[in-house]
Order: structure tokens, then C-alpha cells, then sequence
């Protein structure tokens, strides 16, 4: 690509994934794309009059994070009325949270706190009892999801949902109840996730136009992760064309800050086939432009191939009318040349999918299709290599981050120790990319993938994986980046800082090279570029990014708590302090949001500060 460029980074730690160029501190950029990557003399030539210019300061950047398996538009519909937990490290801390939260909800609105945490993560190692929500909220709907084991609902919800004694336990569901019947509170999947996802979808919805102004905050706070691309793998209650019309909208106002490639899901149990013969009609893989675009189907193909992974119960055995339902809409899709994912996170369901697609592939030869399996906990090394002989995929997530010891307790510490087995996959020469699962299973911190695959921990601290099965922190970032990528049929055009591909990168707060591994599943961006735009920008960048939307509707959890709660800023507490110096002291460690949140009383954070240098506390 010939001209000046657009813009130049330089004197920087580049950590390119190129292996004919590992080692760079300076890129050019010109139209979205990298037009030369070497050291900062040489990239420094190429400027021209036009040529902003922007100085890392010796930190390291990495390209984009693309996350192979998330819920993004999902999420991002529903971002500003949930609760994170993410990251809250004591149930004292989560309930503090949840009655400063329930203060200020008005009716008819709930509480919700929608997955992304585990019990383990929790110094007391257990969940908030339901005595000690209902004491919290005794008028407000409080739904708490706890992966997808169970929900925890207080009386106020139950009203809301409507259940009572009379209510019947639905298929693969349990209401608890107590001596006389009646509900407690307590829903729990036996083993299918329905009953929960269908009572969350019992609440209120934000408006039209506080989902747009939701969608953009939750892309705004992946970016500040240094997330540049996901692969939505659609959901439960996630229905085509309707629920995608937000995304859709800011698709084409050129608004999205996350490159998106999207999966169809479905979501009419008995009628799978159906829906995929509309939808073949409707859409083509690929449709769409580098921002927004389809990817194929999944992951839920039939629901008779669903096999939860709630590990507090034993492996569900799916049912004998799986091998032809799913060899009809296989393929279906395979004679359309729709690409497809599948969720799998069990050897015994993840062999039987491969029988079917076998027959599919000697039928009508999948020939280069990617398709692929979702999760795969415990696959065995033939399955892997039958999927090689097909041509597929494994697409990984950190879910063992959070179900970890509930596996263990099960099953025991030795068949935990690869689950799933990626150094396998690996040597098979399998694509694997990693992504979250998030947001209603684990988070979507990426950097706690990172974490998990690099340390072998959960976020409860339990090391599950011998030294033999972790990854070092340059093949964890792969599977991140130019992993991800073949996933949505776009590798070799992102995933590495490579001239002629995506300009999509993240600067990082520490040097993910260097920082301890605990310190892994805290990092976090300063900047965060999308086709050479910074998106988002933090300390020393914030001025080159746009400013946050405001956030609507003024009782969201996130205008006061924000999203993940990152160890750092765990401990410090939940009142917001206007700072006088706005984004330019440097004395805090990292950029003010123009506030701060903490629990400590106001003067004893002055002094705090103080201590450090700061008087600029308004």
C-alpha cells in the first residue's frame, strides 16, 4: 500500500505473532489496515504531513483480542440493567452492591445479577442466601444466576415471575419448595437451563433506545478490555431478525466498535430444521462487511444435541432422536455451504455429533466448510482426530475457570487435568481459538482465559492443570488473535500485526510479558484500536478516544459500579469522588473516569491520595 500513512505507532513493545517479525516498536497505518511494521526509524520515514503520530511509551502492544465465542448482542441488549459481579472478590462486598443497587431501582424494574461470577471466586466460598437477599430487597425483584446450575430469586421475583404453589416443575427444571410447598427461591437446572433463561426472560426490558445506548457501553467496555472482534454464538431467547435489529441499526451507522461475525441459533424446539431452511433464504455466510457480517449456524443446531455443562449434576444422556434430526439440518447446511458451530462439551455427545457429520461428509462433501465444535471439555484424542479428518475446529472457552471444582468434585482431580485437553488439540494441528462463553456463564474478561490457559487456575485459585498441559503467554495470546480468526473464515486478514491486515490492536496498563501470572486476569487496556480508530483510551491515550456515551437509564448498575471489578479497585469502595484534575493527574496509577469508586470514608481516601502526592480531590 503506497502513501504516507494515517497514522504511525511507535517506541512500543510490539508483540506482532509474526514469526518472520516477532519483535517490532512501531507500525504504520493507512486505510484500516497495517502498511509497515519494523522498528521506529524505519516507520518513522514513511510519515508524511498528515501523519498523526501517537507514542506508546514503551508499552507493550498486542493485536486485538477476538473473542470465538460470546453473546455480544445479547449482552449488549441488557449491559446496562445487570449487576456485574465480575471480578467482586467477598459475598459482604456483593451484597453491599446489591442493596446500594436495590436503593435506587424503581418498579417495575429487577435486580438482576446475571452470571460472569462463581461461588469460588468468593473468600466465604459460597453464594448469598436467600435469607439474606429478601432482607436486602423485600419489595424489589432480585434475580441472581449462578452459571447455568441455578437462580436465586427473592419473594419479591417469585411474585414477579409469577410462581407459586401451584406451579409445576418444567422439563429438566426444579422449583425448590419448601415443607408446605410453596417456592423458596431456589431454581435449579436438572440438568437444562431453561427454567432459568425462560424466568429471566420474564423481566422488563430496556427501551429501544436504552438498548442502543446499552449495546454501545457493553462494546465500549470489551474494548477497554482490548477487545477488537467476538463470533456471537447467538442464544437462548436471542431470536432472529427481531433481536438483532439494535445491532443491525448500529451496524449501519457505522457505530460498532467491535468487528462482529454472527451465528443463527434456534430457537423453535421440533421445528430446527425449519428454521434453517428460512434463514438460508434470508442470509448468506459472509453477508454483511468487514464490521458487521454472518458467520453460519449454531450453536444450538437441535435441541436434542444440548448437553449442558453443569457439573453439580451428572452428564445428561441426550436423546436416540439425535442422530437424524441433526443429520437433517447438518445437511441442510452443508448443501447451502453454511459454515456451523455446535455445542459439545461432552466425549459422549461430542462422538455421537461426529458420526452424524461423517455421514454428512460422505454425502455432501464439507470440501474446505468450517464448522466446529463449541467447548469440548473432555473430548478424547480420536474425536480430535476424526475432526481433523474433517477439516473442523474446536473453539475453547475458560468456563473450567469458574466450573472447575465442581468437576473435581465430581470426578476427580485427575480427569480434571485436561479439560478440555488443549495441548492435544495442538499437536494435532487442529484451529483452536479461545474465547469466554460470557456473559451469563463466565465473564467476558478475556485476560482471565489468558490467566487460566497460562497458570492452569480457576478464579477460586485451584490449579487444575499439570505444567505439561498449560500454554506460555505468547501461545495463549495466539489462541486470542490469529486463532480466533479462522473461526469466521478471516484468517490471514486479522490476529497478527502483520502489513496488510486489520489495524486492530491493544495497548495494555502492564507488560502482559512480564507481570506476575496472578496479574494476568487483571489487565486491561489504555488504548484500543479498530481499523487504525481508537475506540477506547485510558491514562496517557484518553484524549484520542471518543468520549462514553452518557449512561441511560440513570438507575443503571453500571453508572455506579461499572462492569468488570478489576482486584485493583475490588477493595476501594462503592462512593463516587469527583476528581478536580479530570484524566490529568498520573498520580492515581491509571486515567480517571472523572470519579472514583470505593467504600472508604471520603477523607480517608483524600489522605490516601495525599500520601501519594494528589490534593486534586474536588
Amino acid at each position: 500500500m503506497t502513501g504516507a500513512p494515517d497514522t504511525i505507532i511507535m517506541n512500543g513493545k510490539l508483540s506482532t505473532l509474526d514469526r518472520a517479525n516477532p519483535v517490532a516498536t512501531a507500525a504504520a497505518i493507512r486505510g484500516g489496515v497495517f502498511q509497515a511494521v519494523g522498528s521506529d526509524a524505519d516507520i518513522m520515514k514513511l510519515a508524511g504531513a498528515g501523519t498523526k503520530v501517537i507514542d506508546l511509551k514503551g508499552r507493550r502492544a498486542i493485536p486485538g483480542l477476538n473473542d470465538s465465542h460470546t453473546h455480544l448482542i445479547r449482552g449488549g441488549l441488557n449491559y446496562l440493567m445487570e449487576l456485574r459481579w465480575d471480578g467482586v472478590e467477598s459475598v459482604a462486598t456483593a451484597l453491599d452492591m446489591l442493596k446500594a443497587q436495590v436503593a435506587i431501582t424503581p418498579p417495575p424494574q429487577w435486580v438482576r445479577v446475571v452470571g460472569g461470577f462463581t461461588e469460588q471466586q468468593f473468600a466465604e466460598k459460597r453464594l448469598p442466601t436467600l435469607d439474606e437477599i429478601n432482607a436486602l430487597a423485600p419489595d424489589t425483584p432480585v434475580f441472581i444466576l449462578h452459571l447455568y446450575d441455578r437462580a436465586i430469586l427473592n419473594r419479591a421475583a417469585l411474585r414477579a415471575a409469577g410462581y407459586t404453589k401451584d406451579t409445576p416443575n418444567p422439563p429438566g427444571g426444579e422449583i425448590q419448595r419448601d415443607s408446605a410447598g410453596n417456592p423458596t427461591g431456589l431454581l435449579i437446572a436438572r440438568p437444562n437451563a431453561l427454567i432459568l433463561y425462560a424466568t429471566l426472560a420474564k423481566g422488563p426490558k430496556l427501551s429501544p433506545e436504552d438498548q442502543i445506548v446499552s449495546t454501545r457501553h457493553y462494546m465500549r467496555e470489551l474494548n477497554r478490555l482490548g477487545i477488537t472482534s467476538v463470533i456471537d454464538a447467538g442464544g437462548g431467547f436471542q431470536n432472529y431478525p427481531d433481536d438483532y435489529r439494535i445491532i443491525q441499526s448500529l451496524a449501519a451507522e457505522d457505530k460498532l466498535t467491535i468487528r462482529i461475525a454472527y451465528n443463527l441459533f434456534t430457537q423453535n424446539k421440533g421445528k430446527e430444521l425449519e428454521d434453517f431452511k428460512g434463514w438460508t433464504k434470508l442470509v448468506k455466510p459472509g453477508q454483511g462487511d468487514a464490521m458487521f457480517r454472518h458467520n453460519g449456524g449454531g450453536e444450538m443446531l437441535v435441541f436434542s444435541a444440548a448437553d449442558f455443562e453443569d457439573f453439580k449434576e451428572p452428564r445428561p444422556d441426550l436423546p436416540a432422536t439425535l442422530e437424524d434430526e441433526l443429520y437433517a439440518v447438518t445437511k441442510h447446511l452443508a448443501e447451502n455451504r453454511w459454515p456451523f458451530r455446535i455445542h459439545g462439551t461432552y466425549e459422549e455427545s461430542v462422538s455421537r455429533f461426529l458420526d452424524v457429520f461423517e455421514r454428512v461428509n460422505r454425502e455432501v462433501p464439507f470440501d474446505g466448510l468450517h464448522w466446529f465444535i463449541d467447548h469440548a471439555e473432555t473430548i478424547s484424542q480420536k474425536s480430535i482426530d476424526r475432526i481433523r479428518a474433517l477439516g473442523g475446529g474446536i473453539a475453547i472457552q475458560h468456563r473450567m475457570a469458574y466450573q472447575g471444582e465442581e468437576f473435581v468434585n465430581r470426578y476427580g482431580a485427575k480427569a480434571a487435568e485436561a479439560t478440555p485437553p488443549v495441548q492435544k488439540m495442538l499437536g494435532a494441528g487442529l484451529p483452536v481459538g479461545m474465547g469466554t462463553d460470557a456473559t451469563r456463564v463466565a465473564s467476558y474478561n478475556p485476560w482471565i482465559g489468558i490467566y487460566w490457559l497460562v497458570t492452569g487456575k480457576t478464579v477460586g485459585g485451584l490449579r487444575l492443570y499439570p505444567p505439561a498441559q498449560r500454554l506460555t503467554r505468547e501461545d495463549a495470546l495466539r489462541l486470542y488473535t490469529e486463532g480466533s480468526s479462522w473461526f469466521s473464515t478471516e484468517n490471514g486478514r486479522k490476529g497478527a500485526i502483520i502489513a496488510g491486515q486489520y489495524a486492530d490492536l491493544a495497548v495494555l496498563d502492564r507488560d502482559m510479558m512480564d507481570v506476575p501470572e496472578d496479574e494476568l486476569k487483571d489487565l486491561r487496556a489504555v488504548m484500543t484500536m479498530v481499523g487504525g480508530k481508537v475506540v477506547y483510551g485510558a491514562d496517557d491515550f484518553t484524549t484520542l478516544a471518543p468520549a462514553a456515551l452518557p449512561i441511560s437509564p440513570d438507575w443503571s448498575p453500571v453508572k455506579k459500579f461499572g462492569g468488570y471489578q478489576h482486584a485493583s479497585a475490588a477493595s476501594l469502595p462503592r462512593l463516587a469522588l469527583a476528581c478536580g484534575c479530570a484524566n490529568s493527574c498520573n498520580v492515581h496509577g491509571h486515567a480517571h473516569a472523572k470519579s472514583y469508586t470505593s467504600n472508604a470514608p471520603t477523607d480517608d481516601l483524600r489522605g490516601f491520595w495525599g500520601v501519594l502526592g494528589c490534593s486534586c480531590w474536588a
